[in-house]
């Protein structure tokens, strides 16, 4: 898999990990557990890295720290959840149980969940990163009506990550926050990479286009996932799944030719029609 470099630190992220939104709030049942294992051992094995979790996720962070200690994997994880709360003390305590659930002292990205009161959770995350407890710090949100707010924070605040919303149906992203992470120096994860699955369900009533064999794609999904890495300023993309199957195909994204953003000019008609 691709790898790109993350602008605060030089250390190089695979381009496609797993978000666990739904896919991972699966509480303690026996039967849902081991096939979100599969789904970790899948992004491993492409060589991805990245799993992004939240409180807001329902039992996602514990079920995410559970598989990797069961599974003695935590050192193949790029580990990023969030704070989703308001006050020093209580944004403290969410995260603390965040490093609870997820088993593990250190934390690769924390990050403001949906911009919630981020003032006072980016000074604990700066004292937190000085203190070696986290190695990263953002903040994120997953609608293009934030995006004006978002681009306020990282006009104001050096942040080492920002998370937002970018895909073939909302393209908002291309005008200014793109641009603005790359001046600034951020690395940039993508939410909603199939449009909350809009996208995607329209294109699956569809053969794929000749072109696409081309540049290595043999499935939608990775058709949608190459269109967001050509973006230079993309540093990783996280979809989120349930399925070891759709985790490699979504991996397998992440390989072969990266085509840039002029050679999706001429492919957008196949893809908006």
């Amino acid at each position: 898999m691709h790898t790109r470099a993350i602008p605060s630190s030089g250390a190089l992220l695979p381009v496609v990990g797993c978000g666990t939104w739904l896919g991972f709030d699966v509480g303690p049942k026996p039967s849902e557990r081991p096939s979100r294992g599969k789904v970790l051992e899948a992004l491993f094995a492409a060589g991805g890295s990245v799993v992004d979790s939240s409180p807001m996720y329902g039992s996602a962070e514990q079920v995410v720290g559970d598989l990797l200690d069961a599974s003695g994997s935590r050192a193949k994880a790029f580990l990023a959840t969030k704070v989703w709360t308001t006050g020093q003390r209580a944004g403290i305590e969410q995260m603390e149980r965040s490093m609870k659930l997820l088993r593990t002292p250190h934390i690769d990205l924390m990050q403001v969940h949906n911009l919630e009161d981020w003032r006072t959770h980016l000074a604990t995350m700066r004292e937190w990163k000085s203190q070696g407890r986290i190695s990263y710090l953002g903040v994120t949100h997953y609608t293009e009506s934030a995006h004006t707010e978002l681009e306020r924070v990282m006009r104001a605040e050096p942040l080492d990550f920002v998370q937002f919303n970018y895909s073939i149906a909302s393209r908002g992203a291309e005008q200014r926050l793109l641009p603005l992470a790359a001046e600034r120096g951020m690395a940039v994860l993508i939410n909603l990479p199939f449009g909350g699955g809009s996208a995607l369900r329209g294109l699956r009533r569809r053969p794929l286009p000749g072109w696409a064999a081309e540049i290595g794609c043999s499935d939608w999904n990775q058709v949608l996932l190459k269109f967001i890495l050509a973006q230079p300023a993309v540093t990783c993309v996280i979809p989120g799944t349930s399925s070891a199957d759709h985790m490699r195909t979504n991996a397998a994204a992440g390989d072969g030719e990266l085509p840039d953003p002029a050679y999706w000019k001429s492919k957008l008609a196949d893809l908006l029609s």
